[in-house]
């Protein structure tokens, strides 16, 4: 039983594709540049 536990998460961290945190900073940016460009476009009361 713990054979098969252990084999199953060493292949599942084998394909396990998770960003890292410095992998993800052009998506990041672009996020962040849709967010202040949709701020600019409220008007206030």
């Amino acid at each position: 039983m713990k054979t098969k536990f252990i084999k199953s998460i060493v292949t599942n961290a084998k394909t396990n594709t998770a960003k890292m945190p410095w992998e993800r900073g052009a998506m990041r940016a672009a996020m962040i540049a849709r967010r202040t460009a949709s701020v600019d476009l409220r008007k206030s009361a």
